[in-house]
């Protein structure tokens, strides 16, 4: 796959477009306001993963939470206001590393200019984000609903603000609920502009729903080299948004993070409960950033066979499992209470042999 070449910006750091690679965020679903529930949120993001965090800024309590957010915080932080200009300018304030905003939406001329000199002075990029749910009634009437053609349209709109300032330090973002509306809007725009792109299917929905979606979207769309900055939307706990970004990128050969787990899908033969042993080895891993595979296979005749790839796995029977290495066997387990403890610790010692090399 070939990038399709965009200009580059840096958040707090984080390198965005350009020849860096594809980064994950996401977006805390805690009371700005609440300092410490927030920072906890933003740190089990950081530690599945996340490497640009979004925090909701309703009003100047919010705001004024934000210095001491963003001084504890291990990832840059974007702030995400609507309306009302102040907003924007109180997160730059306090330190924020970015802003989220439609210039047409914090009011007047004068307003957005104050916005946009303060952004720059910081060196604070500006996303635009443009939701299909959300589109300016004039461009709903010309366009009969939220095509795609609406979509970009919009965006250009809140470009061109920027640009009429000299401000270039730009990101965008096209969302809709549907996959198709979004991959279209997706492509149109980045044959119009170079601007970074930060993807995503909103309200996409509940984890498994949600998850295909954000899959088949995004997936299409990184396939074709586009999209520089990702989000999967969940109605969910938004660190299992990350879990499922990085499969998305390790599918497709862009990014790896953490052990691949390789499961069988269960069937007549399997005499251990494997779907709850693969989700406890899964659970156990999480964290885990060295990249290796992990088989966790439920017949102790194929197992190894069909895992005979993975760095190190485990294939169960009855009262008995076989651990093995690149599918030779290293040594066998009985009793299925024994199974996760004893094919963890032998986890640990792969880990641990790997990281004294």
């Amino acid at each position: 796959m070939k990038r399709k070449p965009t200009r580059a910006v840096s958040i707090g750091g984080v390198g965005i477009g350009g020849d860096n690679p594809v980064r994950v965020q996401s977006m805390c679903n805690t009371d700005t306001r609440d300092v410490q529930t927030t920072l906890a949120q933003i740190n089990q993001l950081a530690e599945a993963g996340c490497e640009i965090v979004r925090l909701a800024v309703p009003d100047d309590t919010a705001a004024q939470a934000l210095r001491q957010i963003r001084a504890q915080s291990p990832v840059p932080l974007v702030a995400d206001i609507h309306f009302d200009y102040r907003l924007a300018l109180s997160s730059l304030e306090a330190g924020m590393d970015a802003l989220r905003i439609n210039p047409g939406n914090i009011g007047g001329e004068n307003k957005v200019d104050a916005v946009v000199r303060a952004a720059a002075d910081q060196g604070a990029p500006i996303r635009i984000g443009v939701n299909g749910g959300s589109l300016e009634k004039d461009l709903l009437r010309q366009y009969g609903g939220p095509t795609p053609e609406a979509m970009v349209d919009s965006a250009l709109r809140h470009v061109a603000m920027l640009e009429k300032r000299g401000f270039h330090d730009t990101k965008i973002s096209l969302k809709s609920s549907s996959v198709l509306t979004t991959v279209a809007a997706y492509r149109l725009m980045s044959e119009k502009c170079d601007y970074p792109l930060h993807i995503g299917v909103t309200e996409a929905g509940t984890l498994v729903r949600g998850a295909v979606k954000s899959s088949v979207g995004l997936g299409l769309l990184l396939a074709e080299g586009i999209g520089d900055t990702m989000r999967v939307s969940l109605t969910h706990d938004p660190v299992a948004e990350i879990g499922v970004c990085w499969e998305i990128l390790r599918s497709l050969g862009l990014r790896e993070r953490g052990p691949e787990i390789v499961s069988c899908p269960t069937c007549g033969r399997t005499e251990i409960d494997l779907i709850s042993l693969a989700e406890q080895v899964e659970e156990a891993l999480r964290g885990v950033e060295e990249v290796f595979t992990v088989a966790v296979m439920g017949c102790v005749v194929n197992g190894p066979g069909e895992a005979r790839e993975a760095d190190i796995g485990i294939a169960g029977g009855r009262d008995l499992g076989i651990i093995f290495r690149k599918g030779e066997v290293v040594r066998k387990v009985k009793g299925k209470g024994n199974l996760l403890p004893e094919f963890m610790r032998e986890i640990q010692s792969f880990l641990q042999e790997r990281r004294n090399k």
